[in-house]
């Protein structure tokens, strides 16, 4: 396999061009692009020792064996000008044109992407090589092109390079190729990859080829001049040549499907060439008359396409010596279109006038999965990389399930999907409001698993509640989970709205008190004058946005136009006449208040001071000094109201506390969490636990209760200390 490459002239890659461009401008600008790359790249050389203007040949030779354009070819000229050379986007549109310009800068911004090599770093990478393909596909065939003639000549690089190469290829590169139906490519990235992966199983499968192909090549001869001769007398057009099945695809079977080898029946198959599709039809009846053909091996792919265009009838037969081989008959058409897919759908026919945004819309008609791969990548709200490549991978690269509308359109599902799967593909509305499902006419549940062929109809109403938690183990696709999620997100966040507003209510009516109002009184003069000065546009979202401190209650009352008549001394006279008489600063109260004996004074528990932190004392209208810490944004524009207070030095009581602690989501937080508490004897007189679904992280909740912040600190850095916990912080009620 790894032999020395041949390196194509550009007289052999020129020849390659013209069986299909003759436009002496198009080959002009050709060689003028080799000339370019020549001379910008003349002084280097590949890890090999090689020219690099080797890789840059071979690069543009694959272009021309795919049928591409002029511009594409140029572009594979030129693709390492931008990024090895000093050459500018400027330089190539004014020396070429802007077409070439745009797809050199496609690729180099791919290339660009792998500086790094962290998880979450791959997973953005991968993730634009997509975008690039959703906006012109031939960036994708430029990149598929230099990553084979790379993988050929991977053996010149370091060990550790070659494993992450040939991972990264089998994971992004081969997926794209074969989703394209670049079959050619595939299976020579496929083969490659498990070379550098894993050589012992790959040299196994090459010695078990050739330990039986000598008896396998005498009966498929025998085979194939059987099935001539029988072909030759019905006048029916045809070729016939064989073919055995790539490596990787017998690995597959072997180690991931667990099959021996002699019970994979593919591995060599005769093919078969004809003219039409009828004739397609007329060869396989013939030949199942004189085979008998292996019950349920027989597929149509020419009724029903694979998603990357292939077509071809597949058929296993049983010969008189009881060899099993596997026939494929197809037309010279489909036989292109399986060896270079969308290459040969849409390669480049001299004397049209070419449209790159044309074709790239008739691929999106054409291919199904690919508008799927345009809709998501064209998503700005995203998803991050990873939950984009995991919902690529899973959704659009492993659908092998092929299920009908009941219009006869046909959705492709991973394995496993279920009739919730099918309904999210449609839309996300139909999935929302499911009911239930019919498959082939009869009314199933919602989790029963689909296979090729069903044709499934979805239930909707209107009046439905939509999706529920257990929806999310019924659906096997990220693209339903994803939707399911946002909607109990959004139900999840008109709940805390309603909890928000009422208790937005009680702040304000509380604060109200205290000038002599109520809510009742003051909801009237909340016009469109009183909004004009808040963030909020009506009276739900004020009290929403009081509930979470924004605005603050005290900007609320500012904007009423509710001010302080009384000094801060009359204030404190007034609270003198309206609390007891009996001292309060004694050595069993938390908090002095400076100057004052006998004043009620009691924590707030909006912002839960504990011993240590720095307060202020505000006044209030009858319920004497509330202590807040110096920082509560509801006293920050209450100066006139604020006091001097401290914390009485040998005060040994404790204080309640509220904190969150944030972690990823794991099995048993919080049973770590309170098993913390038990052992450090912290008493906790509330905790709330929460899953973020959507990013993997838990939030809790607690009201601990403790001496002072130091004894906090401590806490806290027990808490961090936890596995999975990144932040642990106090909050505000």
């Amino acid at each position: 396999m790894l032999e020395n490459q041949h390196v194509h002239s550009f007289e052999e890659i020129l020849m390659s061009i013209k069986r299909y461009i003759s436009n002496e401008e198009d080959l002009k600008n050709i060689e003028k692009a080799y000339l370019f790359a020549m001379e910008k790249h003349k002084e280097q050389k590949r890890a090999s020792g090689a020219p690099y203007m080797d890789h840059l040949q071979e690069v543009a030779y694959i272009l021309s064996t795919l049928g591409a354009g002029p511009s594409t070819i140029i572009a594979g000229f030129l693709h390492d000008t931008m990024e090895d050379t000093n050459t500018t986007y400027e330089e190539i549109k004014e020396t070429f044109n802007e077409d070439v310009a745009f797809l050199v800068e496609g690729v180099t911004k791919i290339q660009q992407l792998s500086k790094r090599r962290d998880e979450e770093f791959l997973a953005e990478s991968h993730r634009k090589i997509f975008i690039a393909m959703a906006h012109d596909i031939r960036v994708i065939i430029i990149k598929l092109a230099d990553r084979l003639h790379n993988m050929r000549t991977l053996n010149f690089l370091p060990k550790e390079k070659q494993i992450r190469i040939a991972k990264e290829t089998l994971e992004v590169y081969a997926p794209i190729a074969h989703r394209l139906g670049i079959n050619t490519i595939k299976a020579e990235l496929e083969d490659l990859s498990l070379y550098y992966l894993d050589k012992e199983k790959y040299d196994e499968i090459v010695g078990l080829l050739n330990e039986k192909s000598i008896d396998r090549k005498k009966a498929m001869i025998a085979l194939q001049k059987k099935i001539a001769d029988m072909l030759i007398k019905t006048n029916i057009p045809f070729e016939i040549t064989s073919r055995i099945k790539e490596i990787y695809s017998i690995y597959k079977k072997m180690y991931i499907k667990q099959r021996k080898f002699d019970e994979i029946y593919d591995i060599m198959a005769l093919r078969i060439i004809t003219e039409t599709e009828l004739n397609c039809y007329e060869i396989l009846g013939y030949i199942h008359s004189m085979f008998r053909p292996i019950p349920g091996r027989f597929k149509d792919y020419i009724a029903m396409p694979k998603p990357n265009m292939y077509q071809s009838l597949h058929t296993s037969i049983i010969t008189q010596n009881g060899n099993i081989f596997e026939v494929q008959i197809r037309t010279k058409e489909m036989d292109e279109i399986a060896e270079t897919g969308v290459a040969a759908h849409w390669k480049y026919k001299e004397g049209t006038s070419y449209d790159a945004k044309k074709e790239q819309k008739e691929i999106e008609e054409k291919l199904h999965w690919f508008r799927d791969v345009v809709s998501m990548s064209g998503n700005k709200k995203a998803k991050d990389a990873q939950e984009y490549m995991a919902s690529l991978t899973h959704d659009i690269f492993d659908a092998n399930v092929y299920v009908f509308t009941p219009k006869g359109k046909v959705i492709e599902l991973p394995e496993g999907s279920t009739p919730l799967d099918f309904a999210y593909k449609i839309h996300s509305g139909v999935g929302d409001s499911a009911i239930g499902a019919k498959v082939n006419k009869v009314l199933v549940p919602l989790a029963t698993r689909l296979k090729t062929g069903d044709v499934v109809e979805i239930k909707t109403s209107q009046s439905s509640p939509g999706p529920n938690e257990g929806w999310l183990n019924i659906v096997k696709t990220n693209l339903a989970k994803n939707h399911i999620r946002k909607f109990l997100l959004k139900k999840n966040r008109e709940f805390l709205r309603e909890d928000g507003i009422t208790k937005g209510k009680e702040m304000l009516n509380d604060a109200l008190q205290e000038y002599g109002y109520t809510l009742k009184e003051i909801l009237p003069k909340m016009d469109e004058n009183f909004f004009n000065k808040l963030p909020c546009k009506n009276v739900d979202d004020l009290m929403f946005g009081i509930s979470e401190r924004h605005p603050p209650v005290s900007t609320v009352i500012a904007a009423l136009g509710i001010r302080e008549s009384l000094s801060k001394e009359e204030l404190v006279e007034k609270i003198l006449k309206k609390t007891s008489s009996k001292p309060q600063n004694n050595a069993n109260q938390a908090v002095f208040v400076q100057g004052i004996d006998n004043v009620k004074v009691t924590l707030s528990p909006c912002c839960s001071p504990i011993k240590g932190d720095n307060i202020r004392g505000y006044i209030t209208r009858g319920q004497g000094i509330k202590v807040h810490r110096s920082e509560c944004t509801n006293i920050a524009k209450e100066i006139h109201r604020t006091i001097e207070v401290s914390w009485n030095p040998t005060y040994q009581g404790t204080f309640p506390v509220n904190i969150e602690i944030l972690s990823n989501d794991r099995p048993n937080l919080l049973i770590d969490v309170m098993s913390l508490f038990s052992s450090q004897k912290i008493i906790c007189n509330a905790i709330h636990a929460k899953s973020h679904v959507e990013s993997s992280i838990a939030s809790l909740t607690a009201t601990i209760l403790v001496s002072d912040v130091k004894q906090l600190q401590s806490i806290f850095h027990q808490l961090k200390m936890i596995d999975g916990v990144y932040d642990v912080r106090r909050i505000m009620k």
